[in-house]
């Protein structure tokens, strides 16, 4: 973290300076705004947190409940999320809270009682190593509350604004805002619920852009005419949130249950006594028209109670309980580019995309949803990049989305099969074993766009794949030796990230390509530096560029380093020194460069906002990396 750039800070450094809507933002909703976000779940949220960064946005998120949400449905953050919430500055927060998942027991029939069970497999949660985060176990409302204090302490001091749920909207493209949204307020003048929520009263507001993050049953979807589309598994659960005695040896580890009776995904929550089970409640008849929903707690405690046999299972009780039936849907589309020349109303999360519960997808996808598009409408509206870039929220995310249902439709498939049906008791344990990577959230790999490059320059860095995230590793910093993880450097800031692996030769000498570099993108008026910066803004205004030698750091000083690494920062033009790496000495790490397969000729890695790789390139290839953000972003000057 970095402060005292602007003078000595004595005060919580997490609290960054007020600008631009931040200075004096209204309390009340206004009239007018840039972005009007519909729904404060998890979607909602880090999209109105990446906002909050872009000081001259003026971004509002309505939630119709008058206050925080209390007790969240989802509980599962996958190893990806984590890596994001380090990027929005409270992954060690969340770790200390939440439940670490490290590994999955797997219970099957024992052979010589059927109606008994046995664990049969014990499987790691990440075999692989694919990230050095954790798999997290955690209350969705926390989260929601670290990304509410992220926007508190943001340039533009946003909140959410609750008691307000939206009614329908007109969208056209007249206008600065042409977006005109009806609302109802769902609370009285002191903040309370009113008996009646329809029976409060209307306003309308305009907006640039309306996003809808409002659930499954998405109003804001159904005002642009999308609709979900895609089957029922015709089978139900039950979820409880439960405290209980009981000597089933693994109710602390997450559990695939299988027995004579039904199934349970068993998932231990944070704070060393709750867990979760869903609970299987057979198939549904097809006229049952969802009366398995009004399912009493009492038969989701018999159910459990009946497939842990012989063990016991005492509920003292439960924190929330409910039923659902697994449903595969997606929206027939992301935004309303049907109805107007340029989209300005798109969805997120579960207005997109709905499925089972039990992998634990859900929040974790709707967030990387809510991240794409956030820093997107960010820059866009800020003047940074085109209104083209916007559209590529939805091109990149609806194949994100059916890869998640297809993925979930095995997954769900194989938790209901009985256990007749089942060709091999660890039939379920390989599949888990096998998929790691897709539900940790890794394998998202965007395809050749306007912000994701073909595969040339591939060769130059292997281990960072073109249109994947960005994997960290470990790196010395120069300045003071400090071992850093590269990724964890990466800030939810709306910056583009420039990772720039240096050739072989010293940074002193006359034949190094990395200085060769500098030197053509400082002097080259038309570099993407000196066309993408305000000329009369912070040298790192746009882009954080770091560079990583080959040598360690005792063979070099950051003196020796080109002034394009060394960028004055804050009111008193002080000279950021962080941005200058060597690769680690043995004892402290794997060397770079050697852990990411990239090549000793060195290599320039340019990394998104959201943390995916949009290009390699090679040191020589100034013109086309110039040629590759000319693309992409707006001449600032």
């Amino acid at each position: 973290m970095l402060f005292h750039h602007h003078g000595y800070v004595s005060t919580n450094p997490r609290v960054q300076v007020a600008a631009g809507i931040g200075l004096d933002r209204p309390a009340e909703l206004p009239d007018e705004m840039d972005v009007l976000i519909v729904g404060s779940g998890p979607a909602g949220m880090i999209a109105a947190a990446q906002l909050a960064m872009f000081p001259d946005v003026h971004t509002r998120i309505i939630e119709r409940r008058p206050h925080r949400l209390e007790i969240g449905q989802a509980d599962g953050i996958q190893a990806r999320s984590v890596e994001t919430f380090q990027a929005f500055g409270f992954a060690s927060e969340i770790i200390d809270e939440a439940f670490d998942l490290t590994s999955m027991a797997f219970w099957n029939p024992a052979e010589d009682d059927a109606d008994t069970i046995v664990r049969t497999s014990l499987a790691e949660d990440d075999p692989e190593g694919v990230s050095e985060f954790p798999h997290l176990i955690v209350n969705q409302a926390r989260i929601l509350d670290w990304f509410a204090e992220y926007m508190k302490n943001s340039p533009t001091r946003a909140r959410p604004d609750y008691g307000w749920a939206f009614e329908t909207l007109e969208d056209t493209n007249d206008g600065e805002h042409p977006v005109l949204v009806t609302l109802r307020r769902t609370v009285d003048a002191e903040g309370n619920a009113l008996e009646d929520p329809a029976s409060g009263p209307t306003r309308q507001v305009r907006a640039k852009y309306v996003v809808g993050a409002d659930g499954a049953g998405s109003r804001v979807r159904k005002a642009i005419g999308h609709t979900l589309t895609g089957d029922a598994a015709n089978h139900a659960w039950g979820v409880m949130d439960a405290l209980a005695d009981t000597d089933f040896p693994d109710i602390r580890t997450k559990c695939a249950i299988h027995s004579s009776s039904g199934s349970i995904l068993l998932i231990p929550r944070e704070g060393g006594h709750l867990f979760r089970m869903y609970v299987d409640l057979g198939e549904v008849p097809a006229d049952d028209d969802h009366r398995v929903r009004q399912t009493p707690l009492e038969e989701i405690i018999r159910r459990a109670q009946q497939i842990l046999r012989p063990y016991t299972l005492d509920v003292k009780e439960v924190a929330w309980h409910s039923v659902y039936e697994v449903g595969h849907r997606l929206t027939s589309g992301f935004d309303n580019r049907e109805r107007v020349a340029h989209p300005n109303v798109f969805l997120l999360g579960d207005a997109c995309h709905t499925h089972s519960a039990k992998a634990g997808q859900g929040m974790n996808v709707s967030m990387q949803d809510g991240w794409n598009l956030g820093w997107k409408l960010g820059q866009v509206l800020s003047g940074m990049a085109p209104v083209e870039l916007v559209p590529t929220y939805s091109e990149e995310r609806k194949e994100i989305a059916k890869n998640l249902i297809d993925f979930d439709k095995e997954w769900s498939t194989l938790m209901a099969k009985p256990t007749s049906e089942l060709g091999d008791p660890n039939e379920v344990a390989e599949f888990y074993t096998k998929t790691a990577e897709f539900p940790a959230g890794f394998m998202t790999e965007y395809r050749p766009s306007l912000l994701t490059t073909d595969a040339t320059g591939q060769a130059l860095a292997q281990g960072y794949p073109i249109g994947k995230r960005f994997k960290s590793a470990l790196v010395e910093r120069s300045c003071d030796t400090n071992v850093k993880h590269l990724g964890h450097l990466h800030r939810a800031d709306g910056r583009w990230r420039v990772y720039v692996f240096a050739d072989a030769a010293s940074p002193r000498a006359e034949d190094s390509k990395v200085a060769a570099w500098a030197k053509a993108i400082v002097e080259d008026p038309r570099s993407f530096r000196n066309r993408h910066t305000p000329s009369d803004g912070p040298e790192d205004a746009c882009f954080d560029i770091k560079v990583v030698y080959q040598q360690k750091q005792t063979e070099f000083a950051h003196p020796d380093v080109p002034s394009i690494f060394r960028p004055t920062t804050g009111s008193l033009g002080l000279h950021d020194l962080n941005n200058i790496f060597a690769t680690c000495r043995p004892t402290h790490g794997e060397d770079i460069f050697e852990a990411r397969g990239i090549s000793r000729d060195g290599a320039v890695v340019v990394v998104r906002p959201d943390q995916y790789v949009s290009g390699v390139f090679g040191l020589d290839e100034v013109d086309r990396l110039n040629a590759f953000f000319a693309g992409v972003l707006l001449d600032a000057n």
